[in-house]
């Protein structure tokens, strides 16, 4: 907790790529608990757009600006390339600021056990950017299944599929294991999140992980199968080869089943420049809401407001008053022994249980 708790919780974003200039920053911007205090970017070009759309905030090249001036931080944000997560989080730690990573956490759990105990030993609040847990559809489904709309869940399938035949040269393409790079990694990473949301901690994994497009170095082309406590299984795909995609939800219960087609609009919104506390912010029109279905009749069912911004109101209780976390770093841990099964068992062709807790 803050030694003031009604003081500005000062803000470091290290990262101003995709991630920082079109979630964190905005989400942050809009919050009257957080000041962007710094933004750190080497590029001209982010540096530039950066210092015009939050003139208040100090935009330096490097980290180590950060860690000269520690006390002129509360919390450390860091998007950057996978690679640097865990080096960038553990300087942060060791200079005494809470920390947000966005997702994945690292690119093992052993790395991601690792941070965990540091912060624990510190005494220090460490997150996952798990965003998608507050897309609109994910949280229409939650409310569906809380209020057994569909009767028992059974299956649930789960899709983030993209069209991008040809690679590009970004990191999150690149081959080096540290990168950690590739869909299971990336979308992976929600994919999971979700599942272990709804139905609990997995027992087992199978999964295909493959290359489809040509010169490619990481994953492009997923499938994941979870067997859940009580023995729902989750399926989920994740693709940059999908020239039609699926709907983004399927779920089949023994009352009913919900089908839900395209993406949540808070990403398209804040790329625009929106902010969280426009009206209307993420909401969907009545034509992109899912289907409700009892086998007989049928109805449309809205969808919720979307609400990333609920990340970083639980980030300001969380250092605030000491409420939990909104994405406890246990969670992000167990979802990266999720995806090691997943990669084994592509490898090895076989079905990996996952050892309870």
């Amino acid at each position: 907790m803050l030694d003031d708790p009604s003081a500005p919780i000062r803000v470091a974003l290290i990262g101003y790529g995709l991630g920082g200039e079109v979630f964190h920053a905005p989400l942050v911007h809009a919050d009257p608990d957080l000041t962007l205090t710094t933004i750190v970017t080497s590029d001209p070009g982010r540096r530039e757009r950066a210092a015009a759309r939050y003139p208040d905030a100090r935009i330096v090249e490097g980290a180590d600006a950060i860690w000269a001036r520690a006390d002129d931080h509360d919390l450390v944000i860091v998007c950057t390339p996978n690679v640097a997560h865990v080096p960038l989080a553990t300087a942060a730690l060791e200079a005494g600021s809470a920390v947000v990573v966005d997702k994945p956490l690292a690119a093992s759990a052993d790395d991601g056990r690792a941070l965990a105990t540091l912060a624990a030993d510190r005494g220090l609040l460490l997150s996952v950017f798990q965003n998608r847990r507050w897309d609109g559809d994910f949280l229409t489904v939650r409310r569906l299944i809380a209020d057994d709309a569909l009767g028992t869940v059974f299956r649930f399938a789960s899709r983030f599929e993209r069209w991008r035949p040809q690679r590009d040269d970004g990191w999150r393409e690149r081959g080096e294991p540290g990168e950690a790079g590739g869909l299971l990694w990336d979308l992976g990473s929600h994919l999971v999140d979700q599942a272990s949301q709804l139905f609990g901690r997995p027992t087992h994994v199978y999964a295909e992980v493959d290359r489809r497009r040509a010169g490619v170095e990481v994953d492009d082309d997923v499938f994941v199968a979870l067997t859940h406590p009580g023995g729902v299984r989750s399926h989920l795909w994740a693709s940059a080869t999908a020239a039609i995609g699926g709907p983004r939800f399927h779920v089949l219960g023994a009352r009913g089943a919900f089908e839900k087609h395209g993406l949540d609009p808070q990403e398209d919104a804040l790329a625009g420049g929106a902010s969280p506390n426009d009206p209307g912010y993420g909401t969907e029109p009545e034509g992109r809401w899912g289907r409700l279905s009892d086998g007989t009749t049928e109805r449309a069912v809205p969808t919720e407001p979307g609400d990333y911004a609920a990340y970083y109101r639980g980030i300001a209780a969380s250092l605030r008053t000491g409420a939990p976390p909104p994405v406890d770093a246990r969670d992000a841990i167990e979802g990266l022994e999720v995806l090691e099964a997943a990669r084994e068992s592509s490898r090895t062709g076989t079905v990996v249980a996952l050892p309870g807790r």
